[in-house]
């Protein structure tokens, strides 16, 4: 009969070696482990000594899995091929196709807060992660800072002798810690992995990235006419780690996070990826949807009697989009399609590796597509996302003039000269069948993503989904169970939390099995919901992610007045059918189990996620200072720590310079492309200038927040 080998295996702690081994009963260890005895006798000469080396701990046995956990960015539940979306997804299939995949499956719906319950375990507001670091406040739940007493996966697997590795995006390190002299304890080595290549913040360019390695901030190994590619790049270096195991510590499992920043803006791939899709648009995003719903429903990828959900009455319809724009719109889309398909392309490249070593039955593949729903930011499309982000003018014909003028037309969408970003309509399109995108915590289009797994030793591939209700938070348990250990009860002197999720490998060989998390909340400012049992419910919030702007909803907005809206998923897959006026007493319920799970995990107050992003930005994490003394060679100073070129704000620069006779060049630059802030001048010695007033908060490293 076959069985889940990590339950045949117990507990894989080897006897006599392990100090957490009492009376023979298994306890929590600590971390890191006490040094084994050493058997050496020592006398007074070494004619009187004997040499022996202390046996090295073995926490492990032999066969224990190597685990690669991949996940990618802004990518919508509709939008995979694998599970009747539009958009060639072959490494999502390959792994579903090995393994099992779940179908209700979330996450938050943002960036930073994500990644920590995926790292942690733990819920995210409970470890100071309820915001992005960028708009980090003094409130408990959001201080962008996880505690010691939140060791992440790689803390702990490092302390059983896993090798580990992240590879992409991180957006977990205070922005106020991105200085060459640190700390560095909140970067990625500091919490727990050995080698770290990527990016630090939300965001940055695919063929000029502010790349790390390690603390290190380093410059693209090649240049973008060269065909640089940041995704590329990462999948190289993956590889290259895999190798470099396998050579020198072929003893050790690895763990690998590799979580690219793909399909995150800007949209950056180049162009014959995007051509691939030309065409498979024109339908329009209302009808691409209507196609996505059916096919989901026809492979069973959703309940048959799922109810596809209309478009909001704020969003703009395919219709209303003039003729002379639609190739403009279309094109933004294909570029999109692109993108993720060539991001999936390069997790594929590391599975691929796997295979080649012949480590892919004995590894533990978790990839979860996206970290929230696709992303409406791009609002009404445009060529530079900062724009649309910060609510300015960015006017059809002024787009396309810049395009023409001086980029080369429509083909420069998806090229490192523009930071482009879809129409938010088609963020809605790709989230089938839900309502709402990414920023609304209200809504699984936000916040639920396709998942799979696959451990071919020990997982039975079974193409009928899972559907027991998970959470991100989750994934930290079911490696630890997968693998075998115990969550020590301190990792280097600092006790531990608990961990708040759950692990799913209950579900890896019975698909009907009842689900066992049975509460989880979900926030992001201000916009909040609440499972329990088969029952969810939820406010929308202040913010409608996908409009111009929201001037009015945030200064009126009172979380007191919030009308919550009530849901029985056990009969509504997709969140269609609204029960609150029916059942008011249900819906009271569950607003005191939200405010008992706001109040143990920090979420409270409601809206701290606004204060220091909206209410109060002067709050916000920033350097102290209010003068700057910068020197030649003085480079990739992060916009918290540079001097606050920010809109409204006035700065002067006072520069002191020799300069030769025919001299020209930068004197100092401030942003990126999508800054569209630069001061490049020729100025004479001892000359005064004064910055333009910038239309855009940027930096003196062009990394963004989102």
């Amino acid at each position: 009969m076959w069985m889940f080998s990590c339950l045949l295996l117990g507990p894989i702690l080897a006897q006599g070696e392990d100090p957490s081994v009492a009376n023979g009963e298994l306890t929590p260890p600590d971390l890191p482990f006490p040094p084994m005895p050493s058997k050496a006798v020592v006398g007074p000469t070494l004619a009187d000594s004997v040499n022996s080396w202390p046996p090295k701990r073995k926490p492990l046995k032999e066969d224990a899995p190597n685990i690669l956990l991949i996940m990618n960015d802004d990518v919508g539940y509709g939008a995979p091929e694998t599970f009747g979306g539009p958009i060639h997804t072959p490494t999502l299939s390959k792994v579903a196709q090995h393994g099992v995949s779940y179908n209700r499956f979330h996450t938050t719906a943002i960036c930073s807060p994500t990644r920590a319950f995926l790292l942690t375990g733990r819920n995210s507001h409970n470890v100071g992660a309820g915001q992005i670091t960028e708009a980090a406040s003094g409130f408990p739940g959001y201080t962008g800072t996880i505690p010691k007493s939140a060791a992440t996966l790689a803390k702990v697997l490092s302390g059983y002798g896993y090798d580990t590795a992240a590879f992409g995006k991180w957006h977990n390190t205070p922005v106020d810690d991105l200085m060459k002299s640190g700390p560095f304890d909140q970067y990625p080595t500091g919490l727990g992995f050995s080698y770290f290549y990527g990016f630090l913040a939300g965001e940055t360019s695919q063929y000029n990235p502010r790349l790390y390695e390690n603390t290190n901030p380093i410059e693209p190994p090649r240049k973008p006419e060269e065909g640089y590619h940041l995704t590329e790049d990462m999948a190289d270096q993956a590889i290259k780690f895999i190798r470099a195991n396998r050579a020198l510590t072929p003893d050790r499992p690895f763990f690998i996070y590799f979580a690219p920043g793909g399909a995150h803006g800007p949209h950056h791939v180049h162009k014959e990826w995007a051509d691939k899709y030309k065409g498979k648009f024109d339908m329009g995003w209302e009808k691409l949807r209507n196609i996505t719903f059916e096919k989901q429903k026809a492979m069973g990828w959703i309940p048959n009697s799922t109810k596809l959900t209309p478009i909001d009455p704020t969003m703009v319809k395919w219709k209303e989009i003039p003729e002379e724009q639609r190739a403009f719109q279309l094109r933004l889309m294909e570029v999109y399609a692109g993108y993720l398909e060539h991001t999936d392309t390069q997790d594929g490249k590391v599975v691929e590796e796997l295979e080649r070593q012949g480590l892919f039955n004995n590894t533990l593949i978790i990839y979860v597509l996206g970290d929230n729903g696709a992303s409406a930011e791009g609002i009404h499309g445009t060529i530079d996302e900062l724009l649309a982000e910060n609510a300015l003018p960015s006017a059809y014909q002024q787009q396309m003039e810049v395009l023409n003028r001086d980029f080369g037309g429509l083909d420069a969408l998806g090229s490192q000269h523009v930071d482009k970003m879809y129409h938010s309509s088609w963020a809605w399109a790709l989230d089938t069948p839900f309502k709402s995108t990414k920023l609304v915590a209200a809504h699984f289009g936000g916040m639920r993503t396709p998942m799979v797994m696959s451990w071919p030793k020990v997982i039975k591939h079974d193409p009928t989904p899972r559907s027991q209700f998970h959470h991100v938070c989750d994934i930290a348990p079911t490696i630890y169970e997968a693998v075998g250990v115990q969550f020590p009860t301190r990792v280097e002197g600092a006790k531990q939390m608990p961990l708040d999720g759950v692990s799913m490998v209950y579900t890896w060989n019975n698909v009907s099995v009842k689900e066992r998390k049975s509460a989880q909340y979900f926030e992001v400012m201000g916009s909040r919901g609440v499972y329990k049992d088969g029952w969810f419910a939820s406010v929308f919030g202040p913010r409608i992610p996908w409009a111009e702007a929201n001037e009015t909803r945030m200064r009126e907005w009172n979380p007191d007045t919030d009308v919550w809206e009530l849901y029985d998923l056990t009969r509504d897959f997709s969140q269609a059918e609204d029960l609150a006026k029916e059942m008011p007493d249900q819906v009271a319920k569950m607003k005191q189990i939200f405010l008992m799970e706001a109040t143990a995990n920090k979420v409270l107050p409601i809206g701290a996620g606004l204060y220091t992003i909206y209410y109060h930005p002067e709050e916000g994490p920033h350097s102290p200072l209010t003068e700057w003394k910068l020197y030649e060679g003085l480079t990739r100073i992060a916009e918290s720590n540079a001097p606050g070129f920010h809109s409204g704000q006035n700065s002067l620069a006072t520069i002191d310079v020799e300069i030769s006779a025919n001299a020209s060049g930068v004197l100092y630059c401030v942003g990126g492309t999508a800054g569209v802030v630069a001061s490049s001048t020729r100025l004479k010695q001892k000359s005064t200038a004064t910055s333009p007033n910038p239309r855009l908060p940027c930096s003196l490293e062009p990394e963004r927040s989102r």
